[in-house]
């Protein structure tokens, strides 16, 4: 058998070719981008999807917390001589109230972030009679009510005259000691044949507003929560707590009847007002709901205009002030949002007596 020298034998090439190197890198470079846009259609609906879910958690838990408050609003003064009366709070707050009245819509209250809402919630917590005990007799600090087991130390309370009276002041009170009939009261504003309301004691004021962006809350009978606000931008003192976040509108309205008879006809966020205090009485006593929105914000920004133009809710344009408007931020069309809103009753008002 003849073999054949290694100098004859065929030598075979190794390794790639410049062209298959090319080759190979465009088919790489494209698999690249294929994966590249896969992961970023995934990531996109990835914060969708977790920004939404954020958006509908925060609203949620804004709506309810508003709900919660609200239908407790006007218990413990739920009597036409208390209702509209400008009312004293005593320290930290220290300031006077425009009106006492379940709920107050931009009244009261430093105003939050633009083109939102601010609330004032005011309700107790006494287990007595909500109508309030006519006084018997005053001497000095002692106060003689027909239900003085009803009492406790360190209670609030407030005195009013026994019907709606022009010019009335009312003042938050608490009581020092209770000796049946007595009660001890300390400039109280009691008068013989009044009316004293038990609030309990831990009755809250509480205003609701939105701020950098999140929805706040302070009560006034544990800090002057008017301390250090500025207007708009979300500058506010520590007793403005946060309770949920990404909320960047809050639009309420009241819902009025005409008469006494007669459901809710107009919504509008005209606080009752008149001269006189019997007719502003019964305009409390026929403000008989409160429609709100809550506005939450999805937490993740997008590159692109997401919002082509601000959502509605029931009460866009009932007035120009309700309308829900974003603009103060300049790329709040990059967000999107998600609307909650519902009706509350204020169970307490239809309590009171009958206004024709």
């Amino acid at each position: 058998m003849k073999k054949r020298s290694l100098a004859t034998a065929r030598i075979v090439p190794q390794g790639f070719t410049l062209v298959e190197v090319m080759v190979a890198m465009v088919i790489g470079m494209i698999g690249l981008i294929v994966m590249m846009q896969v992961f970023s259609v995934a990531e996109g609906q990835r914060r969708t999807t977790t920004g939404s879910g954020d958006a509908q958690s925060n609203g949620a838990i804004a709506l309810y917390a508003l709900q919660r408050d609200i239908r407790q609003g006007g218990y413990g003064f739920n009597a036409l001589n208390a209702m509209g009366c400008p009312l004293t709070l005593p320290a930290p707050a220290s300031r006077t109230l425009t009106q006492l009245a379940p709920v107050v819509i931009n009244a009261d209250v430093p105003a939050g972030d633009a083109n939102s809402d601010t609330l004032l919630v005011t309700f107790g917590n006494n287990e007595g009679p909500p109508e309030g005990d006519v006084v018997t007799a005053v001497n000095g600090e002692l106060i003689a009510v027909s239900t003085a087991i009803n009492y406790s130390a360190n209670q609030w309370v407030v005195a009013a005259p026994a019907a709606p009276l022009n010019g009335c002041a009312l003042a938050m009170a608490q009581v020092t000691a209770v000796a049946a009939p007595n009660i001890a009261i300390a400039a109280s504003g009691a008068v013989d044949g009044g009316t004293l309301f038990n609030l309990g004691g831990n009755p809250r004021i509480l205003a609701y507003a939105v701020r950098a962006g999140n929805l706040t809350v302070c009560n006034y009978l544990l800090a002057d929560c008017g301390a250090d606000c500025t207007a708009g931008d979300g500058t506010c003192s520590a007793s403005w707590v946060p309770i949920a976040n990404d909320i960047v509108s809050l639009r309420a309205e009241y819902g009025h009847a005409s008469t006494a008879t007669s459901g809710v006809d107009s919504w509008n966020q005209t606080t009752p007002a008149d001269a006189n205090q019997a007719a502003l009485a019964c305009l409390w006593a026929r403000t008989s709901a409160l429609r709100i929105a809550v506005v939450a914000r999805n937490s993740q920004v997008d590159r692109g205009q997401l919002t082509a133009a601000a959502p509605t809710w029931a009460g866009s344009g009932d007035d120009a002030a309700p309308n829900i408007d974003l603009s103060a931020r300049a790329n709040w069309q990059n967000y999107r949002y998600k609307v909650f809103e519902t009706v509350i009753p204020l169970r307490n008002l239809p309590w009171m007596s009958a206004c024709t």
